[in-house]
């Protein structure tokens, strides 16, 4: 069983950067690949980014390549989104998420992860 502590989120204006936290308990952290998504009002929730077991791989979705970055530090059970040039349609609740895999590449959809996180929400105002 895997439980997640999210922070970060919050009101920024377009431009402006946050970075996302995502504290794991229960598991032994390295053994799950971990992933942010998001869903706007509305909307199905989106693969934002991932990032491997060891934190040697990540993939993002084509609408945050060079402006968002995930990375996990294994000994602090934390996995973190680092989020610059934000948008207005970057406004969302983000979730982490665990994938108890270390197999493959890490995978976009929803149905692929077994625990979540309750959400943080980012606003990006005008």
């Amino acid at each position: 069983h895997v439980q997640f502590v999210e922070s970060g989120g919050g009101l920024v204006q377009a431009g402006g950067s946050l970075r996302l936290s995502c504290v794991a308990s229960g598991r032994t952290f390295n053994s799950y690949r971990q992933s942010w998504f998001r869903q706007a009002p509305g909307k199905e929730r989106e693969f934002v980014a991932g990032v491997s077991c060891t934190g040697r791989s990540a993939s993002y979705a084509d609408s945050v390549k060079g402006r968002f970055t995930i990375s996990r530090d294994n000994a602090k059970n934390t996995v973190y989104l680092e989020m610059n040039s934000l948008k207005p349609e970057d406004t969302a609740v983000y979730h982490c998420a665990a994938d108890l895999s270390c197999i493959g590449e890490v995978p976009t959809i929803p149905r692929a992860y077994e625990y979540w996180g309750q959400g943080t929400q980012v606003t990006v105002s005008l």
